[in-house]
């Protein structure tokens, strides 16, 4: 049985490659490639603005809002394509995650306040979920708004805030009443980030990245115009918001990117004078890899077709979410050991100018930043709804346990 695209959608996939070829700066590429975390804010604008120039800002979206209108197989083409020319996968807390809870939930007039600029580039955002002590267990969050007039005053604290230190806006689940069940306490807030009475201290994660942060709000005053839906739906919202998140969290094409850069790896890489890739040990353990990608590949393909299956759909991201996340860290080593002694190398992330040159020139191009990226995949099985939560999930939704 073979499979193949239309005629019509690989002209498309080949107008988008050669898109990326033509416009995408090979040093910022470069940039993006090696993965340092947070990509700086003027990469993080250039590059969505270059995006939003072509009409290609967030395929994802309503046309009627921007998106671009492509059928589920054109984005996944798309997506594809960005990965493999080390494009951007956009800024992920504004157009993937707040975003779709705008289009679904909030107003008019908020809508028409913070979609165009977050399209443009002009502002980002950060998530403020997580707590000390509610991050899956998210309906235990402490942070809490009083409604005085026509403000919230807000005081709590938020941890593992991504991008909190680039954002202007972020958005917040807070505990407007705590006189009702946790789930139905929770709001959904908007918050300028340079608010009075709002702090953020980033946390330096295991491979010297600064972006995660922890945020305190102390008398944050936020105007009631700012609340998305109705108080206490919060929760709901949250859950669409992670539903989105997860879909995305199979995370397919970074992996298939990063195979083919193993691939690369163990193709140049030599252990006593024979290529690695034509040593059985290395070359069986890439061939279990790109099997379980490739059945993963077809997994989200049906989820995109809206094939029809006996399973929640619920229970299905999750299972894509599991087996996406442990195959980040699959691919990830799989780099580092084909590495072997250059993985000991490990590139700051305030090493940018030998990163782009000088000494980097002395080293394979593909070892800046393999062992950073190994290292923060670490977390990919916590993020967004850890492993044992989505095991969770599968085993009440689809097997009624």
């Amino acid at each position: 049985m073979r499979f193949e695209f239309s005629p019509e959608d690989e002209a498309f996939r080949l107008e988008v490659r050669a898109f990326f070829r033509d416009h995408l700066p090979p040093p910022m590429a470069r940039r993006f490639y090696i993965g340092a975390h947070p990509p700086s804010r003027e990469d993080v604008r250039a590059f969505q603005k270059l995006m939003h120039g072509r009409g290609w800002g967030a395929p994802h979206w309503p046309l009627e809002w921007g998106g671009t209108g492509w059928s589920p197989l054109r984005k996944h083409l798309f997506m594809q394509e960005l990965y493999d020319a080390d494009g951007l996968d956009y800024s992920w807390q504004g157009l993937h995650m707040v975003a779709p809870v705008m289009l679904a939930f909030a107003s008019e007039a908020q809508k028409r306040r913070f979609l165009p600029p977050m399209l443009a580039g002009d502002e980002f955002w950060t998530q403020g979920f997580s707590e000390p002590n509610a991050g899956s267990d998210l309906a235990s969050l402490k942070t809490r708004a009083e409604r005085v007039g026509d403000e919230y005053i807000v005081n709590g604290q938020k941890i593992w805030t991504s991008d909190a230190s680039m954002a202007e806006w972020g958005f917040f689940l807070v505990r407007t009443d705590a006189d009702v069940k946790p789930q139905r306490g929770i709001s959904f807030l908007l918050i300028r980030m340079d608010t009075p009475g709002l702090t953020v201290r980033p946390i330096v994660s295991i491979e010297g990245g600064l972006g995660l942060n922890e945020v305190f709000l102390d008398n944050v005053r936020v105007p009631c115009e700012n609340l998305v839906g109705e108080p206490g739906m919060g929760w709901t919202y949250a859950k669409y918001l992670l539903g989105k998140e997860r879909t995305a969290s199979a995370f397919l094409y970074f992996n298939k990117r990063e195979l083919e850069k193993a691939r690369e790896i163990a193709t140049v890489q030599r252990v006593n004078g024979q290529r690695l890739i034509e040593r059985p040990e290395f070359a069986r353990k890439l061939a279990r890899v790109e099997v379980d990608l490739l059945a993963l590949e077809y997994s989200v393909l049906r989820v995109l077709s809206q094939e029809k299956n006996r399973h929640d759909l619920d229970a299905v991201v999750s299972a894509l979410k599991l087996r996406g996340s442990a195959l980040q860290q699959r691919v990830t080593e799989l780099q580092v050991e084909a590495l072997g002694l250059h993985a000991l190398r490990q590139w700051g992330h305030d090493e940018g100018e030998a990163i782009e040159g000088g000494e980097a020139l002395r080293w394979p191009p593909q070892v800046p930043g393999r062992t950073a990226q190994a290292l923060i995949t670490r977390a990919s099985t916590i993020y967004g709804g850890s492993q044992e939560i989505q095991k969770n999930i599968i085993a009440k939704l689809a097997f009624g346990l």
